[in-house]
């Protein structure tokens, strides 16, 4: 065994025991808050975990027998059932963030109507269509005994037996591959090039009010001025950079597979046993990673986490407030009301209006500021 399927294996155990242990989370958080399971979008994010937690638990450790005894790691009966699970969870997972990524369409692009278009039961209809998609595909490569170990993936999972059905086989492969990963990455990206349109098309409307409301504002404080041009600048980069986080994670985690997948049924082409095992763990680490991109660092699920905690070790779901100065405590309530002004300025359509928010005070009779009523 050389340094390399070492340090696949390992990779594979620490892959797995992070996505169960991240999946379980999301579990407990949808379990145990009323605001998250509110939501439309936790009953496709619970379908992912769900479908994550048994990747982990039954197609991980039988990828991981199978790199340690270069074989088949148990009897026929479940190698045939991990190989039906590969592919039906796969799919699962794949279509789920396409859904995730139409919800996420709808609430930004037309957000006024997105409690009519995107109910439970819609979420519903099309986790059930993503469950009979995957169906549809793992039953037929089944029913065509085109599940079995594969030795270049060290997996059980789609291969093929006999070549007297390589016709067949690269048919399946193609039209598989084009409806779940190519479809999936189209979704997502037209999706989510919306959303950055929308996003951005916002930052630029508030920009414009931000710059004439800073001008209006002459005597503001320095740093209220600061963060409020620095937020100005986060807030142009945070929707690019989740953007890039959604489709980039997607694409280099189920790429690479799907690509030695087609590339494997050129009878020219030989895969790399080293490669091939790379691939498939590329594939798992988009398990661990589905949790922190999706749910468990959004406020809602912190939140909830949070409440978990503080269950368990009988505190107080209010902590107390840090006592801090009176100059940045003043600062930071200078800032809010600004922002605020901004925001309801923008919503509103009212630039003329900001003149009339904004009263001169002294603060404990120094120097004066600015405060927005």
């Amino acid at each position: 065994m050389n340094l390399l399927e070492t340090s696949l294996e390992l990779l594979i155990v620490v892959i797995a025991v992070v996505s169960l242990a991240a999946n379980l989370l999301v579990l407990l958080c949808f379990t145990c808050s009323a605001e998250v399971r509110a939501q439309v979008p936790g009953l496709f994010i619970i379908n992912l975990s769900f479908c994550n937690i048994l990747i982990a638990v039954l197609n991980m450790p039988s990828t991981l027998l199978g790199v340690v005894k270069r074989q088949k790691p148990f009897g026929d009966c479940f190698c045939y059932t991990v190989s039906f699970m590969d592919t039906f969870l796969t799919t699962n997972t794949m279509l789920s963030m396409a859904a995730l990524s139409i919800d996420r369409w709808i609430a930004v692009v037309f957000p006024l109507t997105y409690s009519s278009k995107m109910r439970h039961k819609d979420a519903l209809l099309m986790v059930s269509y993503s469950w009979l998609h995957s169906l549809a595909f793992s039953l037929t490569a089944f029913l065509l005994s085109w599940v079995d170990f594969n030795p270049v993936y060290a997996s059980c999972t789609v291969h093929l037996a006999e070549e007297g059905f390589r016709g067949q086989f690269v048919v399946f492969t193609v039209v598989f591959h084009s409806s779940t990963f190519a479809l999936s990455l189209f979704i997502l990206c037209f999706t989510y090039l919306k959303v950055l349109k929308v996003a951005r098309f916002h930052c630029n409307r508030i920009d414009v009010i931000t710059v004439q409301t800073l001008l209006l504002l002459v005597n503001i404080q320095p740093s209220v001025k600061q963060r409020c041009l620095h937020e100005q600048k986060k807030r142009r980069r945070r929707a690019t950079k989740k953007i890039c986080i959604f489709i980039g994670s997607f694409v280099m985690c189920f790429a690479p597979y799907v690509i030695t997948r087609l590339t494997e049924l050129l009878l020219s082409v030989q895969i790399n046993h080293d490669w091939g095992i790379t691939s498939k763990c590329l594939m798992y680490s988009k398990a661990a990673s589905d949790p922190f991109v999706y749910s468990l660092l959004r406020k809602q699920y912190k939140k909830a986490l949070a409440g978990v905690r503080n269950r368990i070790l009988g505190q107080n779901s209010y902590p107390l407030s840090v006592q801090s100065s009176p100059a940045n405590t003043a600062n930071e309530y200078y800032t809010q009301r600004v922002t605020k002004l901004l925001k309801d300025n923008y919503y509103n359509k009212k630039t003329t209006d900001i003149l009339g928010n904004v009263q001169s005070i002294n603060v404990n009779g120094k120097n004066p500021d600015l405060i927005v009523s």
